[in-house]
């Protein structure tokens, strides 16, 4: 076969898919409120999915039409209005619309000549972010695929700064050799941020937590202490800005004034919690935020946006520029006044994540993440209402942003039994398949956790998520 027979083949099956698509995507995004959060049988269903590669292939029309089936059938509806278990939002219209066409266009934004108006649009989005954060105008950004990425922007931004105190360049020797890096922070520090700090050669075990009760809230004094104790030697201090089973946070500003009296580089990770920023309700959890050094955020949580979508500020643009330093003959050099955002994080190969930001943000503004942000907090108050009104739900934190922490407990149980019994509950809730929303710990005990992030989820979803537990712990007696 010609190229020429192959193009035309292309074109006319093209032709075909998007009047496919123009039935199927409308059935798929007007589902979501309907569609079963986990569909009990989705293990089953996939039993013999895989299989080996075709020889000649099925077509597009029957695969596409298979690719629709088996999602209809076994996949997550984790945009859904019942699903609790992560901090995931939903999309709002302008941001899903804008991410089909970022795909539609096949936008590529490692630098502006790939795509101006992608690489523009990322911009903007990014200084309209700061805006809504509060964060300095001049701070550089770059958009990456969520908080893990975006810590990992920051951390190793911060690791370029600690290795040029100590006089070195630890993008181009590496840490070999070199002292262990501090690394001061709470117990609220999340899974993520260790991993990033693993890859980069710091360890997670050489994190110091300071903890003043088993739940991981900051023991200030004994920070202040191990700070001192440095005697100026350089070190990195993480506040955590919304921890993932209560939604509690780390003193913000008082622990970034304190770092501020030593020789710190002070990162906030504010991966869903910096979203309070948005609201008058509950700004002053974030307050102080602006002194840091570097702040991570998500998009895919409260922002709204489609998977996968986080961003990344750091005060000094040399170091992210030295920290990712990547530099060939056929690359734009450092010369180039046009941005390059590719050159100032991990991933040269990126898609427009910029189109469903900056669309989200034009279409609603302030006003419209004021308003998600508020439905959620008032959806969470709600669910904590609920909790407090039935016998058997204990409540287990006082919210204060979106997370309702709880248990069943049917008394007559010691705490063991109750983890136990929560724990099998929990596994029977994710297998019924109605809400996507398990356990997790706070402390030793075992807690539902539902976290409310997306603008779909109705004071009736709620309310039903309660009648179901209750039902399933009904049955398990």
């Amino acid at each position: 076969m010609s190229d020429s027979d192959l193009g035309r083949e292309f074109r006319e099956e093209m032709d075909t898919l998007m009047q496919q698509l123009m039935e199927s995507i409308p059935k798929v995004v007007g589902s979501i409120d309907t569609r079963i959060a986990l569909p009990p049988e989705a293990g089953n269903i996939l039993a013999d999915f895989h299989e080996p590669l075709p020889e000649t292939g099925t077509g597009a029309q029957a695969t596409i039409e298979r690719l629709i089936e088996l999602n209809d059938k076994a996949g997550g509806n984790v945009v859904g209005p019942k699903s609790y278990h992560f901090v995931i939002g939903g999309s709002t219209p302008a941001a899903l619309a804008a991410d089909l066409l970022a795909t539609a266009y096949e936008a590529i934004t490692y630098t502006w000549v790939l795509s101006p108006t992608g690489v523009e649009m990322e911009k903007q989005a990014l200084d309209w972010l700061k805006e809504l954060f509060g964060l300095p105008q001049d701070w550089p950004g770059i958009m990456v695929t969520g908080a893990t990425m975006a810590n990992f922007v920051c951390l190793a931004s911060g690791r370029q700064w600690w290795g040029e105190q100590l006089g070195f360049d630890v993008s181009e020797i590496g840490m070999a050799g070199l002292p262990q890096m501090p690394v001061l922070t709470s117990g609220f520090v999340h899974a993520a941020t260790l991993k990033c700090l693993a890859v980069q050669g710091i360890g997670r075990g050489n994190v110091q937590k300071f903890c003043r009760d088993d739940f991981g809230r900051l023991d200030i004094a004994a920070m202040e202490k191990a700070l001192i104790e440095l005697d100026g030697k350089p070190a990195m201090v993480i506040v955590n800005a919304g921890e993932v089973n209560a939604g509690e946070f780390d003193p913000v500003n008082e622990m970034i004034d304190l770092a501020r009296r030593h020789n710190c580089w002070v990162h906030v990770d504010g991966a869903f919690g910096l979203f309070a920023k948005a609201s008058p309700r509950i700004a002053h959890l974030v307050e102080g935020v602006e002194k840091a050094d570097s702040v991570t955020v998500d998009g895919h949580k409260w922002l709204n946006v489609p998977y996968d979508s986080g961003y990344a500020f750091v005060r000094d643009h040399g170091l992210m520029a030295r920290a990712f330093r990547y530099s060939a003959d056929y690359l734009p050099d450092q010369n180039d006044t046009r941005p390059t955002p590719g050159a100032i994080g991990p991933e040269s190969s990126r898609r427009a994540r910029s189109f469903a930001v900056w669309a989200t943000l034009k279409a609603y503004g302030r006003e419209g993440q004021r308003r998600i942000v508020e439905h959620c907090l008032d959806i969470t108050q709600h669910c904590a209402k609920r909790v407090k009104e039935e016998e058997r739900l204990e409540l287990m934190n006082d919210p204060q942003l979106n997370i309702v922490s709880f248990r069943y407990n049917p008394g007559g149980l010691d705490e063991e039994e109750i983890d136990d019994f929560n724990d099998k509950l929990g596994q029977a809730v994710l297998a019924d398949g109605r809400f996507l929303v398990g356990t997790s710990k706070m402390g030793a005990r075992t807690i539902f956790r539902p976290a409310f992030s997306n603008w779909r989820t109705r004071k009736e979803d709620v309310d039903e998520l309660i009648e179901v537990v209750l039902e399933i712990a009904a049955s398990m007696h």
